[in-house]
C-alpha cells in the first residue's frame, strides 16, 4: 500500500507541475499555475505523514519506507531545478520564450556542473539519511528499522561513487573528439 501511495505521490507531483505550467503558459493564469507549482512540497509532506503513521502503526520498515525519505530529500533539493527544466521548455514552446540552454558537455564548465550537481546530491542524502534517521528513531525498534540502515549505507556508497564519477571530470575533463 506504501508504495502505492509513493507511485501516486510522483505521479501527483509531475500533475501538480504540468498544471501549473498549462495554467500558465496556455491558458495565461499565472496565479492559479503558481498555485499548482507551489503546492508540489504537500505531496512530500503527505508521503512522510502516512510513513511515519505506518511505522508507528506496527509496520515493518521495508525498501518501500527508506525509497519515500529518499523521494522526499530528492524533491526537495531537485524540485525547483526539475520544474525550472519543464518551465523553460512548456515557455519556449507555448509562449516563445527563448530555445532552452542545452548543458555543457564537455570541458571545465563540464566538470563544474557536475561538481555542482554533487553537492545537491549531498544536500539530497543529508535530508534523506535525517529523515531515516528520525523514521528510525520514532519507530524506536531496531528489528523493525533494519531496512532503514541499510538504505543509508546503500546511499552512502552511491553518494562516493558519484563523487568519485562527479569530481574525476575535474581532474580528466571531457573533450570533445571532434576539435581534435
Amino acid at each position: 500500500m506504501l508504495a502505492m501511495f509513493i507511485i501516486a505521490g510522483e505521479i501527483m507531483f509531475w500533475v501538480l507541475v504540468l498544471g501549473g505550467l498549462v495554467c500558465r503558459y496556455i491558458f495565461q493564469k499565472k496565479k492559479l499555475g503558481a498555485f499548482f507549482l507551489w503546492s508540489t512540497p504537500i505531496v512530500d509532506l503527505v508521503i512522510l505523514l502516512v510513513t511515519i503513521v505506518d511505522l508507528r502503526n506496527g509496520g515493518t520498515a521495508n525498501f518501500v519506507h527508506g525509497l519515500a525519505a529518499i523521494y522526499i530529500g530528492v524533491t526537495f533539493v531537485f524540485g525547483k531545478s526539475m520544474i525550472d527544466w519543464a518551465d523553460k521548455r512548456f515557455a519556449h514552446r507555448y509562449n516563445n520564450g527563448p530555445e532552452p540552454q542545452k548543458p555543457p558537455k564537455y570541458g571545465k564548465t563540464h566538470a563544474k556542473k557536475e561538481r555542482k550537481q554533487w553537492i545537491q546530491h549531498l544536500f539530497a542524502w543529508m535530508i534523506g539519511c535525517g529523515l531515516l534517521s528520525i523514521l528510525i528513531w520514532v519507530t524506536g525498534d531496531e528489528s523493525r528499522t533494519s531496512q532503514l540502515m541499510y538504505t543509508i549505507s546503500l546511499w552512502t556508497i552511491i553518494l562516493v561513487i558519484d563523487f568519485l564519477i562527479s569530481f574525476s571530470y575535474t581532474i580528466w575533463p571531457r573533450e570533445n573528439k571532434k576539435e581534435i
